[in-house]
C-alpha cells in the first residue's frame, strides 16, 4: 500500500491526485519518473536519487500540501495516512510504477495476493544481526541504511529536525512486520548492542525515546542494559495483521495484556520485565533466543513428506527417499504431434548471391542511400554510414588486415583466421565496418562484449572461448583501446584466462587504402564459416556457435520474407547489434534489402527511455525491433509525450517474446499507445536461439495470417510438462501468447527435452527443435555437444525417425497451438526439475515480484536459479535489496515471497538472500549475470545482507528415520555373531601378576622414602622456564625433605583422613606438597589455579572443587593466596567462606613425627577433580592399589627406569597428566624435565628444544600444545634446523587425551616436524577417562598405531563397517594407543550391557587394578553415576565388574602381532557417549558434523554443533570480514545436508573464540549451549532456517 520511501512522501508527490498532478509543469513529470525509472533498475543510489527528487520538488512542494515544506519532509503520520487514502483511491494509476511491467499481469498479482491471504496468520521468527554487520552499504556510496532499530524511519530525509517519536499513532499508521510475530519474541535479536530492537512488536514508541540515550551511553556498559530494556518492552496495543490486497482499511486494533511474570529491578534504574517461557520439554526458560526458537519450532510446517514405509531395513545404506510420483498427477493424453512445415522460401530474381555480394551491390550502385544512422547519449544522430562509405571503408580494413600486419614477414592472418571484435555498445558504425571488413577479408569475426575491468563477471569464460577459437587479434575502435585496462608497460592488460591478444585500432587513421588493382574476393555464399556468436550456457561456460556464410544469407532471406521487408525501409533497433535479433536485423538482413537502420544504444535508453519511440516517430520507421524491457521503460516514461505518434509502425517485433511473461509488457504498451496510432496488430513476438536462430515470428497483419493467440495454462500441469488450460484453480496460471508461425523454410517439432527426443504429444510441453538451412552449425571447438544439439534425430514413440534431416535444438520449451502457432512457456536455461516436477526461472521472477517488490528491492534485479543439494534441485533467490528498506520490511517481504511461490507453484524455496545495491554481477546490457551469482553462491561470495533458508519444507527427499527394531536379546546377540563367524569384541593388555616389581612397597609414599635413601642426589625433576633453563630441580632426598616440612605443619592442624586443596601453579611445590599430605595422612585434590587476568570465570571452578571435595585446607603460595583474597575475587566469590589457607613458601625446617602409614592399601589416596566435555565436575578416588597398579602398568609399558628420561609437556592437575607429572618419577625412578604448557605462549618452542637438547626418547603433550607448535612453528622448522633442533631421538610422542584421536592433527604434525627428524611412526595418542586414567598408551615396543577407515553411514546405526581410503562417507579413525598391562576391555550395548561382536560400536567397558573406586561426587549428579564403577555384564562372563568408561568404540584385531606374538587387538574410540546427538533415529558425533563444516568456507575457522529440543544447531567462528557472515548460512545448510542427511535449525556466527576450549584442548559444548541459550554470545548473525 503506502509507499515507504525515505521521505515519507513520494506516494504523494509521485501519484499525485488529478488537481495536484496539474500543479506540476510535464518537464518535472518526466524527469521525476525518469529518475524513477533510474532508481528501480539500480543505476542510481538511493542517496542520488533522494537529491536530485528533492531538487526537482522544491519550489513545488509548498504549493502541494500547502504546508510548511520542512514539516511535510519530517512528518510522516500525515504522509502515510494520506497515502493509505491517495492508494485506494489511486489504485489503478499506480499500478504501471509498482511493478516490472514485463513481469506483470494483474492475474498474477490478484493470485500472489490472495495466496498471502491464506497465509496471513503463519509467522516466522525473524533472524538477528548485530549492529556493525546491518551497516553494509552497496559497492557504490549510497546511504547506509539506517539500521539501529524499527523506531526510526528507513531513510535519512528525516534526519534534520526529527519530530518526537514517542507516539504511538505511527505504529498503527505503520503496519510493518511487527504484527507478523508472536507476542513472544519479546527481544528477538540476540546481540546485545543497542540494536536489539529489531523485531520486537510495538517498539517503536519506547525505543524512540531513548534512542537519544543510546547514542550517548557508554557503548560497554550500558548497551546491555539498555538492550535488555528495549528487548522486554512491550506495547499493548497491536496493529491487525498488514491487509496484503491492498484495499481494505487497517482500522482494528486489538490489544493485548502482556504476561510479566517477573519483575527484577534492573541495574542502573531500569525495569526488566522478563517473559518466562516454557520450552518444549515443559522447563521455564529465561531467555530470548529460547523464545525465538520455540516460535521457530511452534512454526515449522510439517515437510511434506510421504508416510512411511512400515519397517526400515537397515542394511547400512541410508536409501535416499525418492519421491513416488503422485499417481493423481496429469499425463499428457493427446495424440503425437507430427513435425510442422513453415511455407517454402519464395526465390526471388534479384536476391543477391552471398551478403558481400549484396553489400558490393548498393555499395556500387547506391553509394548516396543511408545504411544506419548511429545517436549519442543526447539522442542526436552523431553520424550517418551511407552504403558507399560502409562499402569503401571495410575493403580499406579487409586489405589492411590481410596485407598490412605481419610478424617476421610472415602476413599474420590468413583467411579462415578468427578475429576478436570489441567493441562498445554505442559505436555501431565501426562495428559494422569491421563486420563486414572480416567478411571481405574471408576473416571469421567473433563480436564480444568490452571487457571493462580485469575481473568482469564471466570476462574469464570469454577468454577462454577466444582461446579455444585461436584468437590472436582484436580489432576496436580508438576510444574503446584508451579505455581498457592498462599493464604497467601501457599495453592493454591481459585480462584473467585471456589468450595474448594483439590490438588493432579500426579508425580511419590506422587502415591503408588498397591499391588501384585490388578487389576483395566476393564470392557465393558457401559452408565456410562467416561468423561466430557467443552464448553463456546455463552453469556459466561460453560457447561460441559457428554460423556459415549460406546460413547467413538463408536467414536473412527468410528473415525478409517472414517480415516483409522491402528496399529502403527504415528500422528502428534497440536491441544489441553484436549478437541475436539484434545482429540479425540491424546489421545482416538490413544490408541485405539496402535498409536504413536507426540504432538506439543501451545508454541512450537509460537516459530516455522513450527514445526510441521517438526516433520511430521523427524517422517514419516501418519496424522497430526491441524487447519487453524497452516497452516497460518506455511505458514509466510516457506520461507528458502527446505529440508522438506511432503509426508508421508496421511491425513492432518483439525479440523476448518467447519469454511468457512479454505478453504482460506487450498488452500494457498496447494499452497506452494505442491512442498514438499504434495498431493492435503491429505487434509481432518472436521466439529465437542463439543456435537455431529465429524459430518462429508472428508476421504483420497484411500477409493474411490467423489472428494471435492467447493461452492460460495451468502452472500445476506446465509443471508436469503437461498443457491443460486453467478451470478452477484461479491461483496458479500462466498466461501466453504465441509467437507466430514457423519460418519460411524451416521444419519444427516438439520433443521431449530430457533423453532420447521422442516426438511430444500435442497436449505436451516439450524443447522445440528446428531444421533448416538458416541454423547455427556448431559449438566450435566442442563435438561432442555439437552432435547432442545441432545433429539430433527426433524419433517417433516407436523409436523411428521423424525425418532424414538432421534437427537443431532451440532450447525454447513450448508446444504447437491451434492454426499451427507456435507457443513457447519458457527456455532450457531457466529449467528447474526439482523432485520431478519443473519450474521456470522467470515465472518465479514474476511470483516474487508481484509481492509489493517496489518498496524493497530493485525491480530488474531478481536472480532465481537452482542449486543441486542432496540429489535434487534446490531453488535460490537472490535479490538486490533498495539501500532504504528496513531489516524487518525486507524480512517481511521475503517470508511473503517464500509463501507465494509456495502457493503458486507447489515448490519450496531453498533459500532467498537479499544482496545490497550493485553488488550483483551485471550482465552486459543490464539484467543479472544468473551464472556468475550461482558461482559466488556456491563459493559463499555473495555478501548477502539478509538470508532466509527454508529447508525444512523443501527438502523432502530425507532418508527414512531409523526405526530401532525391537530389542534383541543379549544372548541372541551372542549366538548371531557366533554364527556369523564374528568374535566377540574383548581385548587385554599384558598379564601383570607374574611380575615382580617393586612389590615390598604397597604405598608411593613408601617408595620416595625408599629412593631419598637409596638414591639421594638422583634427580628425579626439572622444571623448564620459557627460554629453556631450569627454572627448578629436585632430587629425591630434597623432595623427600620439603614433604616432610609440609606433613609437619599439616600435622600441627588437621586430622588424618582430612582432604586438602592444592593450589600451585605447575612446579615442584605441587609434587612436594602432594607427597606432604600423603606424609600426614591427609587426602590431597590438586587444584588449578585461577587466571589472575580472568578471576570472573576461573575462580567459581577453583571454589566449586574446594567446596564439594569436602576440603578443609588450602595449600598454596603467598601469591595466590594473595589473589584468593584480593578485592577482584570478591566481585567472582564470597571470599569470607574459604577454609584456611596455609602458604608453604617458607615453612619452618620440622622433620614430621612419624610418616602416617594407611591401615589398608583400599584406602583414598588422593582425589582427581576435572570437568568433562559436557560440563559436568567429576572426581574420582584414587585408591592407594590403584595408584601403584597405574604407576606399574605405565613403567613397564614405556619401558621406564631411573637412567630414562621423559619430557612431559602437560598441565599437571588431573588424569594421566597429573599421574606423569607426580607419581611415575617417583614410582619408576626415571628423570622427567617438566614443561608447564603455559610457558610455549612465550616461547613455542621451548619444549621440541628441551626434547632435543635432553635427547629424550619419550615424551608426552597435549593436543592444545600439538596445536600451537603446528601453528606456531610451521613456518619456522628451517629457523629451528639452524638452532640444532634435531628430532630423530623421539621414539614415541604421546597426546595425552580423552577423545577421538584427531587424525589431521597428528598428521600435520609429523609431516611438519619431519624435516627436523621426527620419524613418522612416532606420534600416536593415549586414551583415559573418568573411571580409568590411563587405558591405553603406545609406550615403546609392540606394533605402531594403525588407522581403519569407517562408514560414517553404517556408524550412525551403531555398526562398523571398513570400507577402503577416500571411498565416499569413510572416516579415519586411529588407534588410541595399545592397552595397558593389567587392562582388560571389552564392547558393550549401552542399553542391553550385553556384550557385542567386533563389527558393533558399543561402548568401552574397562576392568583393571589401577580403576578409579569411584565418583567422590559428580557435582548435581551422583545418582545417575553409581553403576559406573561397578557393572556386570548381562550374559556371558558376568563375574567380572567392568568400569563403563562412558565412551563409544570398537574393537579390531589387526594383522600384527604383539610383544608376546599373539595377533594385536585394536582399541578404536569413536566419542563419547554423552555427546552423542539422536537424530532422526540414529546416532551422530558433533565432530563429524564439525570436520564437514569447517571444510565448508575458508572464513570458518572453528565450529561446534548441539542440539536443542530437536533442532540441530550450528555455531561457527568467522575468521574473516563481517560481510562474509551470512555466505555462510547456506554453505554450512548445504554440506550438513550432503554429508549428514541433516537439516540445520539454526546457524549461529560468532567471533573466533567464542567456543570455550578446556584446559585440555577440548570443545566445552554444553557450555556454549547453556551460553546461546541464556543470549550470553553476542553473535555477529543467527539464522533460522524454516
Amino acid at each position: 500500500m503506502a509507499e515507504r520511501t525515505s521521505a515519507g512522501l513520494l506516494t504523494v508527490t509521485l501519484e499525485p491526485t488529478p488537481a495536484v498532478a496539474m500543479t506540476l509543469p510535464a518537464e518535472v513529470r518526466a524527469k521525476l519518473a525518469e529518475l524513477e525509472l533510474e532508481l528501480s533498475e539500480g543505476d542510481i543510489t538511493q542517496k542520488g536519487y533522494e537529491k536530485k527528487r528533492s531538487k526537482l520538488l522544491a519550489p513545488y512542494i509548498p504549493q502541494i500540501q500547502g504546508v510548511d515544506p520542512a514539516l511535510q519532509i519530517d512528518s510522516r503520520i500525515q504522509a502515510s495516512s494520506q497515502a493509505v487514502l491517495s492508494a485506494s483511491k489511486h489504485n489503478k494509476s499506480r499500478a504501471a510504477n509498482t511493478r516490472d511491467e514485463r513481469f506483470r499481469s494483474d492475474l498474477h498479482t490478484e493470485a500472489v495476493q490472495a495466496a498471502l491471504a491464506k497465509y496471513k496468520e503463519r509467522k516466522m521468527p525473524m533472524p538477528s544481526k548485530r549492529r556493525s554487520v546491518l551497516i553494509q552499504s552497496s559497492v557504490e556510496a549510497c546511504t547506509p541504511p539506517d539500521t539501529s532499530s524499527a523506531s526510526e524511519d528507513e531513510g535519512s530525509l528525516r534526519r534534520k529536525g526529527r519530530l518526537t517519536n514517542s507516539t504511538p499513532i505511527q505504529s498503527h499508521s505503520h503496519p510493518t512486520v511487527e504484527h507478523w510475530f508472536n507476542r513472544v519474541i519479546q527481544g528477538s535479536s540476540t546481540s546485545s548492542s543497542a540494536s536489539s530492537t529489531s523485531s520486537h512488536p510495538g517498539g517503536r514508541s519506547v525505543t524512540a525515546s531513548t534512542n537519544a540515550n543510546s547514542t550517548t551511553l557508554n557503548a560497554n556498559t550500558k548497551a546491555t542494559a539498555l538492550a535488555d530494556l528495549m528487548s522486554h518492552t512491550h506495547l499493548d496495543n497491536h496493529v491487525a495483521p498488514p491487509d496484503v490486497t491492498g484495499l481494505s482499511e487497517r482500522s482494528s486494533l486489538h490489544a493485548e495484556q502482556s504476561h510479566i511474570a517477573s519483575v527484577r529491578g534492573g541495574s542502573r534504574g531500569y525495569n526488566h520485565h522478563t517473559n518466562i517461557m516454557e520450552t518444549a520439554d515443559g522447563v521455564p526458560v529465561n531467555s530470548r533466543v529460547s523464545s525465538k526458537i520455540q516460535q521457530l519450532l511452534n512454526t515449522l510446517k510439517r515437510p511434506k513428506r510421504p508416510p512411511l514405509r512400515e519397517f526400515f531395513v537397515d542394511d547400512f545404506e541410508e536409501l535416499m527417499d525418492v519421491q513416488q510420483p503422485n499417481p493423481n498427477q496429469p499425463k499428457p493424453e493427446g495424440q503425437l504431434t507430427c513435425p510442422l512445415e513453415g511455407e517454402p522460401l519464395g526465390v526471388v530474381t534479384n536476391w543477391p548471391a552471398s551478403l558481400t555480394a549484396a553489400l558490393q551491390r548498393w555499395g556500387t550502385t547506391q553509394p548516396k542511400s543511408p545504411c544506419l544512422t548511429a545517436l549519442d547519449n543526447a539522442g542526436k544522430p552523431v553520424y550517418t554510414l551511407t552504403y558507399g562509405k560502409l562499402w569503401t571503408r571495410s575493403q580499406k580494413l579487409a586489405y589492411t588486415l590481410l596485407n598490412k600486419l605481419s610478424t617476421r614477414n610472415e602476413p599474420l592472418l590468413v583467411p579462415g583466421d578468427r578475429v576478436a571484435l570489441v567493441f562498445p555498445n554505442n559505436d555501431p558504425v565501426m562495428f559494422m565496418v569491421a563486420f563486414y571488413g572480416c567478411l571481405l577479408a574471408e576473416l571469421v569475426p567473433v563480436p564480444i562484449e568490452v571487457p571493462l575491468t580485469r575481473k568482469d563477471a564471466g570476462s574469464q569464460q570469454i577468454g577462454f572461448l577466444l582461446g579455444s577459437c585461436g584468437v590472436t587479434l582484436a580489432l576496436t575502435t580508438d576510444a574503446c583501446q584508451k579505455g581498457l585496462p592498462k599493464a604497467q608497460t601501457g599495453e592493454v592488460a591481459t585480462f584473467k584466462g585471456w589468450p595474448r591478444l594483439l590490438w588493432f585500432v579500426t579508425d580511419g587513421k590506422h587502415v591503408a587504402k588498397p591499391p588501384k588493382d585490388w578487389h576483395p574476393p566476393v564470392r557465393e555464399a558457401s559452408n565456410d564459416i562467416a561468423y561466430i556468436e557467443y552464448k553463456t550456457s546455463k552453469e556459466g561456460s561460453t560457447m561460441g556457435i559457428t554460423v556459415s556464410h549460406s546460413a547467413m544469407l538463408a536467414h536473412c532471406q527468410a528473415l525478409t520474407q517472414a517480415c516483409g521487408y522491402t528496399e529502403a525501409e527504415t528500422i528502428t533497433n534497440v536491441l544489441d547489434f553484436k549478437r541475436e535479433a539484434g545482429l540479425w536485423h540491424g546489421v545482416l538482413t538490413s544490408v541485405m534489402n539496402r535498409m536504413h537502420v536507426i540504432s538506439i544504444p543501451y545508454s541512450l535508453m537509460k537516459v530516455n527511455p522513450l527514445s526510441w519511440i521517438q526516433k520511430v516517430h521523427v524517422y517514419k520507421a516501418r519496424v522497430a525491433v526491441v524487447k519487453s524491457r524497452d516497452m516497460h521503460w518506455s511505458l514509466l516514461a510516457q506520461r507528458d509525450q502527446r505529440d508522438i505518434s506511432l503509426s508508421s509502425l508496421r511491425m513492432l517485433i518483439v525479440a523476448d517474446g518467447a519469454n511468457p511473461w512479454s505478453i504482460s509488457s506487450c498488452d500494457a504498451f498496447l494499452n497506452v499507445f494505442q491512442a498514438r496510432g499504434l495498431r493492435p496488430e503491429v505487434i509481432c513476438p518472436c521466439a529465437s536461439s542463439s543456435e537455431a536462430m529465429t524459430v518462429a515470428i508472428r508476421r504483420p497483419p497484411e500477409t493474411g495470417v490467423p489472428s494471435p493467440g492467447k493461452a492460460v495454462l495451468s502452472m500445476g500441469g506446465l509443471s508436469h510438462s503437461v498443457i491443460r488450460v486453467d478451470t478452477e484453480e484461479k491461483l496458479s496460471v500462466l498466461t501466453v501468447q504465441d509467437v507466430g508461425q514457423v519460418m519460411p523454410g524451416a521444419l519444427v517439432c516438439v520433443v521431449r527435452a530430457e533423453g532420447t527426443p521422442y516426438l511430444c504429444q500435442t497436449d505436451e510441453v516439450g524443447e522445440i527443435c528446428v531444421s533448416s538451412r538458416c541454423t547455427g552449425a556448431a559449438y566450435y571447438g566442442l563435438q561432442g555437444m555439437t552432435k547432442n544439439i545441432f545433429e539430433t534425430t527426433p524419433v517417433t514413440s516407436t523409436g523411428i525417425p521423424v525425418s532424414d534431416r538432421t534437427f537443431t535444438r532451440t532450447s525454447l520449451l513450448g508446444f504447437v497451438g491451434p492454426d499451427s502457432l507456435v507457443f513457447v512457456v519458457g527456455k532450457m536455461d531457466g529449467l528447474m526439475v526439482v523432485s520431478g516436477r519443473r519450474h521456470n526461472a522467470d515465472d518465479v521472477v514474476a511470483t516474487a515480484l508481484a509481492v509489493e517488490p517496489m518498496k524493497f528491492v530493485y525491480r530488474g534485479r531478481i536472480a532465481v536459479f537452482s542449486v543441486s543439494v542432496l540429489h535434487d534441485e534446490r531453488i535460490v533467490v537472490v535479490a538486490e535489496q533498495r539501500p532504504d528498506a528496513s531489516e524487518e520490511d525486507s524480512f517481511q517481504w521475503m517470508s511473503r515471497v517464500l509463501q507465494a511461490i509456495d502457493s503458486i507453484h507447489q515448490v519450496g524455496v531453498y533459500c532467498l538472500a537479499l544482496v545490497p545495491a550493485n553488488t550483483l554481477p551485471k550482465a552486459p546490457l543490464g539484467g543479472i549475470h544468473i551464472s556468475e551469482t550461482k558461482q559466488r553462491f556456491l563459493e559463499g561470495a555473495l555478501h548477502p545482507c539478509n538470508v532466509l533458508m527454508c529447508p525444512h519444507t523443501c527438502v523432502t527427499n530425507l532418508p527414512k528415520p531409523r526405526q530401532k527394531q525391537p530389542e534383541v536379546g543379549p544372548a541372541s546377540m551372542i549366538v548371531g555373531n557366533l554364527v556369523a563367524g564374528k568374535r566377540i569384541a574383548q581385548a587385554c593388555g599384558r598379564d601383570v601378576t607374574q611380575l615382580e616389581d617393586n612389590e615390598q612397597f604397597l604405598y608411593i609414599q613408601d617408595v620416595l622414602q625408599w629412593r631419598a635413601q637409596a638414591t639421594p642426589d638422583h634427580q628425579l625433576f626439572l622444571v623448564l622456564n620459557a627460554k629453556g633453563t631450569v627454572a627448578s630441580a629436585a632430587s629425591c632426598l630434597q623432595l623427600h625433605k620439603r614433604a616432610e616440612r609440609v606433613a609437619a605443619a599439616l600435622m600441627a592442624r588437621l586430622n588424618t583422613g582430612d582432604h586438602v586443596a592444592l593450589v600451585y601453579m605447575p612446579g615442584i611445590d605441587l609434587i612436594a606438597t602432594f607427597y606432604g599430605c600423603l606424609y600426614a595422612g591427609c587426602v590431597p585434590v590438586t587444584v588449578r589455579p585461577p587466571h589472575p587476568q580472568n578471576l570472573a570465570t576461573t575462580l567459581p571452578t577453583v571454589k566449586m572443587i574446594v567446596e564439594v571435595s569436602k576440603s578443609v585446607c588450602i595449600l598454596t603460595t603467598q601469591a595466590i593466596m594473595k589473589l584468593l583474597k584480593s578485592k577482584e575475587a570478591a566481585a567472582a566469590v564470597d571470599i569470607k567462606s574459604w577454609p584456611m589457607v596455609l602458604d608453604t613458601d617458607d615453612l619452618p625446617r620440622k622433620k614430621s613425627p612419624q610418616i602416617y602409614k594407611p591401615p589398608t592399601p583400599e584406602m583414598l589416596a588422593y582425589l582427581d577433580f576435572s570437568v568433562s566435555t559436557t560440563g559436568i565436575l567429576a572426581g574420582v578416588k584414587m585408591s592407594h592399589a590403584a595408584t601403584g597398579a597405574l604407576c606399574r602398568s605405565i613403567k613397564l609399558q614405556c619401558e621406564l627406569y631411573p637412567s630414562r628420561q621423559i619430557a612431559i609437556c602437560l598441565d599437571p592437575y588431573c588424569g594421566l597428566g597429573f599421574a606423569l607429572w607426580c607419581l611415575c618419577s617417583v614410582y619408576s625412578g626415571h628423570q622427567s624435565i617438566l614443561v608447564p604448557p603455559l610457558e610455549l605462549e612465550s616461547n613455542v618452542c621451548v619444549w621440541l628444544a628441551a626434547v632435543s637438547q635432553y635427547k629424550v626418547r619419550v615424551t608426552f603433550c597435549s593436543y592444545s600444545v600439538m596445536e600451537m607448535c603446528t601453528k606456531g612453528l610451521g613456518s619456522q622448522t628451517e629457523a629451528l634446523r639452524l638452532r640444532n633442533v634435531n628430532l630423530s631421538c623421539v621414539r614415541t610422542c604421546m597426546v595425552v587425551a580423552e577423545e577421538r584421536p584427531r587424525i589431521a592433527l597428528t598428521q600435520s604434525f609429523s609431516k611438519i616436524f619431519k624435516d627436523l627428524g621426527l620419524s613418522a611412526r612416532a606420534v600416536s595418542t593415549t586414551f583415559g577417562c573418568r573411571v580409568n586414567v590411563a587405558i591405553c598408551l603406545q609406550g615403546t615396543a609392540g606394533p605402531d598405531p594403525t588407522t581403519v577407515y569407517v562408514d560414517m553411514r553404517a556408524l550412525r546405526h551403531d555398526r562398523v563397517r571398513l570400507v577402503e581410503r577416500g571411498s565416499p562417507h569413510s572416516l579415519p579413525l586411529m588407534e588410541s594407543g595399545k592397552i595397558l598391562p593389567g587392562v582388560k576391555v571389552i564392547i558393550a550395548n549401552t542399553e542391553t550391557k550385553g556384550p557385542l561382536g567386533d563389527s558393533h560400536l558399543g561402548e568401552v567397558w574397562v576392568s583393571s587394578p589401577h580403576n578409579a573406586t569411584g565418583y567422590y561426587t559428580v557435582y548435581g549428579e551422583e545418582a545417575l553415576h553409581a553403576d559406573h564403577f561397578n557393572t556386570k555384564l548381562s550374559f556371558g562372563d558376568t563375574h567380572t565388574v567392568w568400569a563403563r568408561t562412558g565412551y563409544l568404540g570398537f574393537l579390531r584385531r589387526t594383522e600384527l602381532t604383539d610383544a608376546s606374538g599373539e595377533r594385536h587387538d585394536a582399541l578404536y574410540v569413536v566419542g563419547s557417549v554423552d555427546e552423542t546427538l539422536e537424530l532422526r533415529g540414529m546416532r551422530y558425533h558433533p565432530i563429524d558434523i564439525e570436520t564437514s563444516v569447517i571444510r565448508s568456507h575458508k572464513s570458518i575457522a572453528e565450529c561446534a554443533v548441539f542440539t536443542w529440543t530437536n533442532l540441530l544447531v550450528v555455531v561457527v567462528e568467522l575468521e574473516g570480514s563481517e560481510q562474509e557472515a551470512l555466505d555462510l548460512v547456506a554453505l554450512v545448510t548445504n554440506v550438513v545436508l550432503e554429508e549428514h542427511y541433516l537439516i540445520v535449525g539454526v546457524v549461529v556466527v560468532v567471533d573466533p573464540g567464542v567456543i570455550p576450549i578446556n584446559s585440555r584442548g577440548e570443545k566445552q559444548r554444553m557450555h556454549l549451549r547453556d551460553g546461546f541459550l541464556a543470549d550470553q554470545l553476542d553473535p555477529i548473525y543467527v539464522a533460522y532456517n524454516m
